[in-house]
């Protein structure tokens, strides 16, 4: 072995270590007797947040008065706290109404890396604050492994309100809430976007192929408002990597990448 991949390997053990896992094993036995089931067809596979996602038109369908609205209102907003201000007072999405908090958004306004989730879940909501349950501290440490913190990032959702019993949100919800993401990330102006799971990459990049399919590339998502197209990387949610530990082996390989592209750019890592 090289030392070149013994670094690798190393680096890999120390996430896993950093990540909880200290044995081999799988969290169930494995039957390696039975055929393994595939997805259900009315599914996509590599579900956002673990829960399974509905097929549908690769981006929420744009239009209608509610959404011309919401677009107006991101487009008026001036600055991130503007931009919150416009949200809370928006009557567009019935969600408002269910939801106990609008989360907004957390860490550093002025960060190059920008994190982008599907909703709130419960925790979140009664905090105020995107990340802070499970799925938050995995991403906590996630994000550690490669030298980045809160402090370091700017990490917010599709949407802002929590759906009820944490169900998947609707394409007309993510047509609702878009504008007001987009206005987000013309504002922060990010030199690098991270997706998390399916639905925001699907919403943010309009292609229909899965997570699984599209995690690990690096994408050019336009933006209006900014110059360019943003570098943008999609990656498993971390809620799905509770369900499914497996998979952070690839999640560790994507946030590599992105460790590579901070470093390129001359940033400390």
């Amino acid at each position: 072995m090289g030392e070149g991949s013994r670094r690798v390997w190393m680096e890999a053990l120390a996430l896993s270590l950093a990540w909880g896992a200290d044995e081999a094993l799988e969290e169930t036995p494995v039957d390696r007797l039975s055929p393994r089931p595939g997805p259900p067809p009315t599914t996509l596979p590599g579900p956002a947040g673990g829960r399974p996602l509905p097929r549908a038109s690769p981006r929420p369908a744009a239009g209608g008065p509610a959404v011309s609205a919401a677009e107006r209102a991101a487009a008026a907003a001036e600055s991130p706290e503007a931009l919150r201000a416009a949200i809370a007072a928006f009557e567009g999405c019935s969600l408002r109404e269910t939801a106990t908090t609008l989360v907004f958004a957390d860490g550093n306004p002025e960060a190059t890396v920008m994190l982008v989730g599907e909703a709130p879940g419960a925790e979140e909501d009664r905090a105020g604050l995107p990340f802070v349950g499970p799925s938050g501290q995995l991403l906590d440490r996630m994000l550690g492994s490669v030298g980045l913190d809160r402090t370091r990032v700017l990490i917010t959702n599709v949407l802002p309100w929590r759906p009820p019993g944490n169900r998947n949100p609707t394409d007309t919800e993510i047509a609702l809430c878009l504008p007001f993401l987009m206005r987000h990330i013309a504002l922060v102006a990010p030199r690098w976007l991270v997706l998390l799971g399916a639905v925001p990459t699907r919403a943010l990049t309009g292609r229909a192929e899965g997570i699984r399919r599209l995690r690990g590339k690096w994408l050019e998502i336009p933006v209006p408002g900014l110059a360019g197209p943003v570098p943008t990387l999609p990656t498993y949610h971390p809620a799905y990597l509770l369900r499914s530990p497996a998979a952070k082996r690839e999640s560790w390989a994507d946030l590599r990448l992105l460790r590579r592209k901070i470093l390129s750019a001359g940033e400390k890592k």
